[in-house]
């Protein structure tokens, strides 16, 4: 058994991990709630920029290749809207750059493996733009897999510029031939407790070219023209779809490490009540044993 100078330094050493715990656990309470209110703000708009997308896409087709060059691939709706057979799949995987939030990144490497191995199973490779240093940490060394970017410092502070250079450059390999799709695997925030790792198609569409209920009133006319919506609407959708994953991953991220540091708060309680029986009953064993050392001296001296 330890003694009771040993228990009371291992008592110390868990109330000091239980500071910084909990201390981490505020921190991420605070943040989360800015997060969430980012989060909801953005989402109405997000949800009709896609509505709206699909309206128009079964309402005048996707557009025709009409020779214009464009300085960035963003702007090239044209191609970014062609459909071609899926031979290569391009995933934007979106992770933290810190640790300590429960089973949060291990959750999205999980989900992103199974959709690799899925995908070579239809015969289709898949590239990887990674953002986040634990999702980089938990892929580059596996077999096998092509990752073609990495992100780090956008996902720390979400914002729109950070959204666009990552557009860019997953539109720029859309628009080579490099990837014939663009998937994004993320977290969805439900709510301070839990979290969803979902996969969000990005391009092409699914798109409904038959259903009228599906189609913009046929008496809507779109000024300048057709063409001109669809070559600001193509990059805004875009980038706006990478923003708004980055929103809901630092949400969800924030409130699985709160979790995670609420429950490490209590695991550290319990602990520290285990040890404080311990030390007591060590403490006692050794007031007994010296008890019995004076008793039994005393006996002696008193037998002489």
């Amino acid at each position: 058994m330890p003694n009771s100078k040993d228990i009371k330094t291992r008592i110390q050493s868990v109330k000091n991990t239980q500071k910084i715990t909990s201390a981490m656990k505020m921190v991420a309470s605070a943040k989360v709630r800015k997060a969430e209110t980012a989060v909801k703000m953005a989402r109405p708009f997000a949800d009709e920029l896609l509505t709206m997308f699909k309206r128009m896409l079964a309402t005048i087709g996707a557009a025709q290749d009409d020779g214009e060059k464009y300085k960035k691939a963003i702007n090239n709706y044209p191609a970014l809207l062609e459909r071609r057979e899926v031979k290569t799949e391009g995933i934007l995987v979106v992770t933290s750059n810190k640790g300590l939030a429960g089973a949060y990144n291990a959750n999205i490497v999980r989900d992103v493996l199974k959709r690799i191995a899925d995908n070579e199973g239809k015969g289709i490779k898949s590239k990887l733009y990674i953002i986040g240093q634990k999702g980089i940490a938990a892929l580059h060394h596996k077999p096998d897999i092509d990752i073609e970017k990495t992100y780090i410092a956008v996902i720390d502070k979400p914002n729109s510029s950070g959204a666009s250079i990552i557009a860019e450059d997953i539109a720029e390999d859309y628009v080579n031939g490099k990837i014939d799709k663009i998937e994004i695997i993320t977290t969805k925030f439900n709510n301070m407790m839990s979290y969803s790792v979902q996969q969000w198609e990005v391009l092409p569409l699914e798109i409904d070219y038959t259903g009228e209920e599906h189609k913009l009133d046929a008496l809507m006319e779109f000024v300048p023209s057709p063409k001109a919506i669809l070559k600001e609407i193509v990059p805004m959708f875009i980038t706006n779809e990478i923003f708004q994953a980055l929103l809901e991953a630092s949400a969800s991220e924030l409130a699985s490490r709160m979790t995670a540091m609420s429950a490490a708060s209590n695991n550290a309680d319990e602990i520290i009540n285990d040890l404080t029986v311990s030390y007591n009953k060590a403490r006692q064993g050794a007031i007994t044993n010296e008890l019995i050392e004076v008793v039994s001296g005393a006996a002696a001296t008193s037998r002489k």
